[in-house]
């Protein structure tokens, strides 16, 4: 359900450098569902995963073909001639259809990358002169320096041919070897002679090496089990074994078949997965043991100290109000606590350890003054000085903040929302600074920016965007001025979305207060044409939990862009569309968010019924025909908000948490404890013992292959409701997983179906 992580959620859609598109009237017809999931997509040809060359020429990055935008492609951009180029075909490797194994399925539903193909990642070499690509399950090196437009298999290399798949493949820091997982055990391949060797045997059955468990990757943002050392002499893996977790009886109904899954799922009070750290010598084959403890704890990340003789070790407890950084020696595993963070509410995770390579210290993010900021420590651990301060949060697309650190300098690089949670800016400050409240602000535009830094500090990739100006690309100096326009992306007569400017709907921010007097940050759409006196349906889309923030001032909500779309589509046919992000969502602080310990649904939905009272004092509001839509925890608000409140004629509730003790371990006791700890906040947070209270009319949908919240959620509530003699709609997706949504076939006809549903519910007097 966690969202975090999210650099790999987040897509920046721009427009192709040398892209020539026929000039398009500015009224060709009214956007659709069906134009949404179509190609050229609608904020632009798709650019993902950029990156920097090591020597900074180029501008690597993915983009989806015209004729399929998810599959992908992967392209380059030379700073130098102005120019793009393809440089490697994802179909001139994969023919026809692209099958996935099991394995990297799942891999990929948790990154929520499952409706991509053709090239979905890729990595430099640290001297920049070769790439590497998974394609289709195996292995493909790319020499940088042997392309030739006419022959490209001159420059690319297969690596592997094998029935298995490779996953997490990577360069070692030098470049002499790619590792990879494969059947549950860590390989490498040395280039310099090919050879390929198994550093581990044991993995099968329950045990696998190298990986990261199921909640590690859901919910922890940790989406590998192996770390190379910087010296590349020793790797640092996980040895993972789900024996100890309870098995449960999936069914996963497809099609034209319906299969049972003995899935080990680590449910919120029960056993998880055991994992072990270990430490593997390259040249010797010896594996030496860390010994983390015997208490109940999360592997939470890995690191290596610059000079690799030390691994540095975040170790989560079990019931999240803890986190030790450990020093473990790399020759002997010894351990050493270099800090410690406590929490009355929960730990939130992050990836803003860096350590210095001139300086015998580290920065390091944390929320000990009840902001996210970024601190300077000494190796021993000991803090040398805070290096942000303030009422705001240092963070970018998630929780991560720091985007670089230019040591000989002396200044680091992070991202932050001051100006605005509804914005996200690029900032810097000094490792020496006095005065830990006083930053500059580097990017000038209001809006959305993500930050790629320039290989040597001498700039920075700026992908920004705005509700009024789809994603743009621009190298930047550290002044903010766009020295290098890669992308524009205006909105001229050559841009997909040109035809659809006629009806679009602007949209409006603001705030309202809290019942405790915070600011609740809202969007709004008002219908396309309003006539005076008339009043409208509202639709509140909604998410809601903890760790996201909904309200964007950017380009149609960014890597949510078919939702935000989908509110265009609402807004042109007569909707009020409103969407807030309530005490408990992300990127707050810990007064706002921490409202939610120990009890789910309450205090959410106090704030979305602010909504609806300030939406009930606008002339144009009719307060009598309101809807909810969500999906996953904004499907669970849905149907909080339908059973606890009298305030919404119908809601269309997808893929929801409905009995949270069925949900997994590290999500729900984060907030809510283990079951038996605190029964009474587990039965209130649930939608079951409400379920006799429902008012409105509801539309429930749910994947019917969801391996992350499981259709026996939804089929415990259908149970309920059909006991009860309560009417509601259904829509299953046979096959469908979490994700379907973002997938175009079920996406298209979701949406669709949404559409319909609040037109007979909503727009009937």
């Amino acid at each position: 359900m966690r969202y975090t992580t999210l650099l790999l959620l987040s897509r920046f859609v721009i427009a192709t450098f040398a892209l020539s598109l026929p000039a398009m009237p500015i009224n060709a017809a009214p956007l659709s569902v069906e134009r949404i999931f179509a190609g050229p997509d609608l904020s632009g040809p798709q650019l993902r995963d950029p990156k920097f060359s090591p020597d900074g020429r180029y501008v690597t990055y993915l983009q989806g073909k015209d004729t399929n935008k998810d599959q992908f492609d992967l392209w380059a951009f030379d700073t130098r001639t102005g120019k793009a180029k393809l440089l490697v075909d994802s179909s001139a490797f994969v023919k026809g259809t692209e099958h996935l194994s099991v394995e990297e399925e799942a891999r990929r539903e948790r990154q929520r990358t499952a409706s991509l193909r053709g090239i979905v990642e890729y990595q430099f070499s640290s001297d920049g002169k070769k790439l590497l690509v998974p394609l289709g399950g195996d292995l493909y090196l790319y020499d940088l320096a042997a392309r030739s437009d006419a022959a490209l298999s001159n420059a690319t290399k297969q690596l592997t041919k094998t029935d298995s798949y490779e996953t997490d493949a990577r360069f070692s820091p030098h470049g002499n070897y790619v590792s990879f997982v494969r059947d549950q055990n860590l390989f490498i391949i040395d280039l310099r002679d090919s050879k390929e060797r198994s550093l581990t045997q044991d993995g099968g059955g329950t045990v696998a090496n190298g990986v990261a468990e199921f909640v590690a990757q859901e919910e922890m943002g940790r989406n590998t089990g192996y770390w190379w050392s910087p010296d590349e002499k020793r790797i640092a893996f996980t040895r993972i074994d789900d024996a100890p977790v309870q098995e449960i009886e999936r069914l996963e109904i497809n099609a034209d078949t319906a299969n049972v899954f003995r899935q080990r799922y680590p449910a919120t009070g029960t056993a998880n997965t055991l994992v072990e750290l270990k430490l593997l010598d390259l040249a010797s084959g010896k594996i030496t043991p860390v010994d983390l403890g015997k208490d109940d704890h999360y592997l939470a990340r890995v690191n290596w100290f610059p000079d690799s003789t030390h691994v540095a070790v975040q170790k989560e407890s079990r019931d999240q109000l803890r986190l030790d950084l450990l020093k473990v020696a790399a020759d002997s595993g010894a351990i050493t606590t270099l800090l410690t963070e406590t929490s009355t509410s929960w730990i939130e995770l992050n990836d803003d350890l860096r350590f210095l390579k001139k300086r015998a210290a580290f920065v390091w993010g944390s929320r000990r003054s009840g902001f996210k900021h970024l601190y300077l420590h000494d190796l021993d651990g000991k803090l040398i000085r805070p290096l942000t301060a303030g009422d705001w949060m240092a963070v970018g697309e998630g929780e991560d903040a720091v985007v670089g650190i230019d040591e000989a300098k002396g200044i680091v690089y992070f991202m932050a929302n001051e100006a605005s949670p509804t914005e996200r800016q690029f900032y810097s400050t000094s490792l020496d600074t006095r005065d830990p409240a006083k930053i500059q602000r580097i990017s000038q535009e209001a809006g959305w920016h993500d930050v790629r830094l320039l290989p040597g500090a001498g700039g920075y990739l700026d992908l920004w965007s705005s509700p009024e100006q789809p994603p743009t690309a621009a190298i930047r100096d550290l002044k903010g001025k766009a020295n290098h326009w890669l992308v524009r992306n205006a909105l001229d007569d050559s841009h997909p979305y040109r035809p659809f400017l006629a009806d679009h709907v602007k949209e409006e921010f603001g705030s309202i207060p809290s019942a405790d007097g915070q600011a609740l940050y809202y969007r709004l759409l008002r219908p396309a044409h309003v006539e005076p006196g008339k009043r409208y349906p509202v639709v509140f889309d909604t998410y809601g939990g903890p760790g996201v923030q909904y309200v964007h001032k950017d380009w149609m909500g960014g890597a949510r862009a078919a939702q935000g779309y989908f509110r265009q589509v609402l807004a042109q046919h007569g909707y009020v569309v409103f969407t807030l992000d309530n005490r408990g969502s992300g990127y707050r602080g810990e007064r706002f968010e921490s409202g939610i310990k120990n009890q789910f649904g309450k205090i959410e939905i106090a704030d979305q019924l602010s909504g609806v009272e300030f939406l009930r004092r606008q002339p144009f509001v009719d307060p009598e025909r309101i809807g909810m839509m969500g999906w996953s925890y904004g499907g669970y608000m849905t149907l909080m908000a339908l059973t606890t409140t009298n305030a919404f004629r119908a809601g269309v509730s997808g893929a929801p948490v409905v009995d949270w003790t069925l949900y997994d371990t590290h999500y729900t006791e984060r907030f809510l404890g283990t079951p038996a700890g605190n029964a009474a906040g587990y039965e209130s947070s649930g939608v079951l013992s409400h379920v006799k209270s429902l008012h409105g009319s509801l539309l429930l949908v749910h994947g019917m292959a969801d391996d992350n919240v499981l259709f026996a959620h939804s089929t415990k509530l259908m149970q309920r409701l059909q006991t009860s003699s309560t009417p509601f709609s259904l829509m299953t997706y046979p096959g469908g997983k979490h994700g379907l949504i973002r997938i175009p076939q079920t996406g298209r006809h979701f949406y669709e179906m949404v559409l319909r549903y609040f037109d007979e519910k909503l727009k009937a007097s």
